[in-house]
């Protein structure tokens, strides 16, 4: 199934899906002010720090409990596994992103991004509603249970870079350690490669077509046979990374704790520079 599905193909839709929307923005406001502005009619809102993230430590952004999820996706009205879902927000699909890999990570098979997200929407003509829909009485049919994908921890993220391509999602002034703004070390994971997931979408958010990802990670080292794994700051980036490798149709898995877990061991190595 395409990760992936345009606003085009959300319209052509028989029965329409469960659509989420978690617009999130690092710096703020929070995203339920956006949703409440203005959201995609029937959509739901889920947050991404307190449903799709756990409380912070060690790791900004850790892992929810499966009963969090749980709740979340009995408020949207997932009733099975496999029920529909299309998640979306603003534009590039950064927090989006994170939804998708979360709900795969906890047991959903049927999940999609809207690419372009809300933008995209409203460019073709969408309209936008404030209405929230009913919560959904939805009481079983799905449990949220982990470990439907693997993930990397700080050992074996250090395993990859060794052996195989360990992507940094983040922005190269950041990969460098010129500058942090989110962490107490500046630097990045020894041996890892620069991917800025920036790179991955053209300028109104939409992500580049298949082959020319795949060209961009071919470039990075990436192929098929090669194990893959991709972090970030703390895990959101690094899910929308691994979005645009499957895209690509190039496995990797996630070191959901990621740069922000990696260095609360002082123990472990920090690289700077360009290299």
């Amino acid at each position: 199934m395409n990760p992936l599905i345009t606003v085009d193909e959300l319209r052509a839709l028989s029965e329409p899906p469960v659509l989420i929307d978690v617009t999130w923005n690092l710096a703020g406001p929070p995203g339920r002010e956006a949703y409440a502005a203005g959201h995609l009619p029937g959509a739901h809102f889920v947050d991404l720090d307190t449903e799709l993230a756990g409380p912070p430590g060690p790791g900004r952004h850790p892992l929810p409990d499966a009963t969090v999820v749980t709740a979340a996706l009995h408020r949207a009205g997932v009733t099975a596994p496999d029920t529909p879902v299309v998640v979306y927000d603003a534009a590039n699909s950064t927090a989006a992103a994170r939804a998708w890999w979360t709900f795969r990570y906890f047991g959903l098979t049927n999940v999609q991004v809207l690419n372009g997200g809300q933008a995209a929407w409203t460019t073709t003509g969408g309209e936008l509603t404030t209405s929230v829909p009913t919560a959904s009485d939805v009481s079983g049919g799905f449990t949220a249970t982990p470990g439907h994908l693997p993930l990397l921890d700080a050992d074996g993220a250090a395993e990859v870079a060794a052996t195989g391509v360990l992507l940094d999602a983040r922005a190269p002034e950041r990969f460098a350690g010129d500058v942090e703004p989110m962490d107490p070390v500046a630097g990045h994971i020894p041996g890892a490669t620069n991917a800025p997931t920036t790179e991955n979408v053209t300028q109104d958010g939409h992500f580049l077509p298949a082959a020319d990802l795949r060209e961009r990670f071919e470039k990075l080292g990436v192929t098929p046979d090669t194990q893959v794994g991709v972090y970030c700051g703390s895990g959101v980036t690094a899910a929308h990374e691994a979005l645009a490798l499957e895209v690509a149709n190039l496995p990797a898995t996630v070191y959901i704790g990621s740069w922000s877990e990696w260095i609360t061991d002082p123990s472990r190595p920090v690289a700077t520079g360009n290299d």
